[in-house]
């Protein structure tokens, strides 16, 4: 049992610290002089192309669910809000902002999938309970956390580390801070907020999409490559100089493979099976992890500075994220207990009918009786 927890907890690590590793990577990227649009595209073609042969395997070992027309256009639909799209607002957000802000906002992620939820009729907020006092509260709390980002710096607390790995990418990055406006600062946040709640909707709507194509491996390849086909047309249309089409350098090339074939294809397989041992809220309450690994590695790495408001405002999202979790998982609790308490009334119910159905089968019947009391009396008459 013990052995069982920690592959588990390891496997919980592992994937925070590739979502971290997603984020300095990215933005070492960028920093190298990649280009976000061309970026994206790469990304997206390295999954579809790594996914391709073990879908391939699938289809040889069980048929594939039938693909209709109407149901490759919603599939194709949702590689381009979820994939493509989103993706691309986060990578010109990442641009503008840092590393640091980038992993804090992701821990909205479940708050806004349960707004949306409490939206399409999927879940409940009562707000006359504790625990969905807890969820109101969870939510104004990462809004709050989000405004600090993007509104308020404050003074920078500087890197203790001076003897950066990439040093070339640790310049770039003091840089682009010193360089970065307010504004735009703020525009970075704005635009991985909205591909933050982008990307809640399309996890959202992957539940309802599976019942419909239930071939989880199928499916996401699929939207792998139509994303790669979409990324193609929008790099086209917002990226005309073909000299930034090649791959800056070496780090550009690291971060390319390790979001196609880690982030976007190794990571989501570990999700599943996380979620099948210990439930999706003990993965979501992981999520702070993917922040301080990536302020830690970030300022080893990149010898990114940390802002004071990136500091409050990364405090204000982890709260809200776990007075979500905290009031959803009370929820469930009580709804559980409700529906234990309600199972075990009817089978008590259910044994007084039998004890009453079998007292009824061992009494005789009404004229049994009386005819039985008749012959007792008469019997009684006779004898005196």
């Amino acid at each position: 049992m013990g052995s069982g927890n920690g592959k588990v907890y390891a496997t919980v690590v592992l994937i925070r610290l590739i979502y971290a590793g997603m984020h300095i990577l990215t933005k070492a990227a960028f920093n190298e002089g990649m280009s976000t649009t061309v970026f994206v595209f790469y990304r997206h073609a390295v999954a579809a192309i790594f996914l391709l042969p073990f879908a391939f395997l699938e289809i040889r070992k069980r048929p594939a669910p039938p693909l209709t027309f109407r149901l490759s256009v919603k599939i194709f639909a949702h590689g381009f809000y979820g994939m493509a799209g989103t993706i691309n607002l986060y990578c010109i957000g990442l641009k503008y902002a840092s590393a640091t802000s980038s992993s804090a906002i992701f821990n909205i992620v479940p708050v806004v999938a349960f707004i949306l939820a409490v939206m399409f009729r999927m879940e409940t907020l009562k707000l006359r309970s504790i625990h969905g006092i807890a969820k109101a509260s969870g939510i104004l709390l990462c809004v709050a956390g989000v405004i600090v980002l993007a509104l308020y710096q404050g003074p920078q607390l500087k890197s203790m580390n001076h003897h950066q790995l990439l040093k070339h990418h640790a310049s770039a990055a003091a840089a682009a801070q010193i360089h970065h406006s307010n504004r735009e600062w703020a525009l970075g946040i704005f635009l991985m907020t909205t591909s933050v709640v982008i990307w809640s909707l399309w996890t959202v709507k992957q539940g309802p999409l599976l019942l419909e194509y239930p071939s989880k491996l199928l499916n996401t390849t699929l939207q792998c490559v139509f994303a790669s086909v979409q990324s193609l047309a929008i790099a086209l249309v917002l990226e005309r100089d073909f000299s930034r089409w090649k791959l800056a350098g070496p780090v550009s090339l690291a971060s390319v493979l390790f979001m196609g074939i880690v982030v976007a294809a190794i990571s989501y397989y570990l999700q599943i099976w996380v979620i099948e041992k210990k439930g999706p809220v003990f993965l979501s309450m992981s999520m702070p992890l993917s922040l301080v690994f990536t302020m830690a590695i970030a300022s080893f790495l990149l010898g990114e500075d940390v802002s004071l408001g990136s500091i409050i405002g990364s405090v204000l999202l982890v709260a809200g994220l776990y007075n979500v979790l905290w009031g959803k998982s009370r929820e469930d609790k009580q709804q559980a207990a409700a529906a234990a308490d309600e199972t075990t009334d009817s089978g008590s119910d259910n044994g007084n009918v039998d004890v009453e159905k079998n007292a009824a089968a061992v009494q005789p019947a009404g004229g049994e009786k009386e005819e039985m009391d008749g012959g007792t009396r008469n019997d009684a008459g006779a004898k005196v």
